[in-house]
């Protein structure tokens, strides 16, 4: 049996009139005229086939049947506007889930997501690592990181950093008498990719290293493979500024050469365009952006004085 409704603007009309007893002060919390909440009131009697209001000495009143059905219908839109401001309040609170490559969650996300934490406590961030660097976000998902350069039709972009390859190495290479003082000093040492070695390969021949063989040397399949691996005195990995920072800040990475590559691409942070206005989306987006803002000034001194070339997009 299927459920018959009454206009349900007529309804809530009806139940601001007979709360207030009044037309005119129905119509100032409607924000409408009292000609519109007079017609509204007459169409719900119409569908109804009842009188709801009577007039006495210049007075208005509840007819019996119109006391009734407000007794019934009051609780009822009580709790719907309960209901709904519930579920409102969820947009701006619970859970919030990010996606992003393991390798950007664990050298960017992650140190900094107590900070979002402790202003926002409301907002539960559930980290989702995905192996891609773009594509459809899955239904779950509400936000993510994207490596690329800014184009996903269907979605909000917001660049973050523009993003540098620099070589990366432990602090014993830049010591001792055969320490890294040259690109071409690279020729005997181990190159470590991310990817392909096709980065590489344009850094040193921007770098003017022609003798140093790129061909050679392991591949990662992730970039904070590839750094872990330089740390531990492996070889000379070719970072990216934003995933290679925490190891450089901390000492654990050295930056041999003033040669930095700019990407084409760049991370950006990714959200649906629906979902703009979304108060737990604007909330985080804000907070990133901020957090761009304040380390701008320490990307600007790693880049070198002139780019010397401008790298591809594969890496993770």
């Amino acid at each position: 049996m299927s459920s018959k409704l009454p206009p349900l603007n007529a309804v809530r009309t009806f139940e601001v009139a007979a709360r207030h007893l009044s037309f005119t002060r129905a119509a100032e919390e409607l924000f409408v005229t009292q000609a519109a909440v007079s017609h509204q009131i007459k169409s719900l009697e119409s569908y109804l086939g009842v009188r709801l209001f009577r007039r006495a000495h210049r007075a208005l009143l509840l007819t019996e049947e119109g006391q009734s059905y407000f007794q019934a219908i009051s609780p009822l839109l009580r709790s719907l506007s309960e209901a709904t401001e519930r579920m409102l309040a969820r947009r701006a609170s619970g859970a919030l889930t990010v996606s992003m490559t393991p390798s950007f969650a664990i050298s960017w996300l992650v140190p900094r997501l107590s900070d979002f934490s402790s202003k926002f406590p409301e907002i539960d961030v559930r980290i989702k690592a995905i192996d891609r660097e773009s594509g459809p976000l899955e239904d779950d998902v509400d936000v993510a990181f994207f490596y690329g350069r800014g184009r996903w039709p269907g979605y909000e972009s917001c660049k973050l950093h523009a993003e540098y390859r620099i070589p990366v190495c432990a602090p014993e290479f830049v010591k001792g008498a055969d320490k890294l003082q040259e690109p071409d000093d690279l020729v005997n040492r181990t190159l470590l990719h991310d990817g392909s070695r096709q980065d590489w390969k344009r850094w040193l021949r921007q770098a003017g290293a022609k003798q140093v063989n790129a061909n050679v040397g392991p591949i990662f399949s992730h970039s904070t493979m590839a750094l872990q691996a330089a740390i531990l005195g492996q070889g000379i990995a070719l970072g990216h500024t934003t995933l290679a920072r925490p190891d450089i800040e901390s000492g654990r990475l050295v930056v041999p050469f003033k040669t930095a590559m700019l990407s084409r691409d760049s991370y950006y942070l990714v959200y649906p365009e629906e979902d703009a206005d979304n108060p737990k989306v604007v909330a985080f987006k804000e907070w990133v952006m901020d957090r761009v803002t304040t380390e701008q000034n320490y990307l600007a001194g790693m880049q070198p004085e002139e780019e010397v070339a401008v790298a591809g997009s594969h890496h993770d």
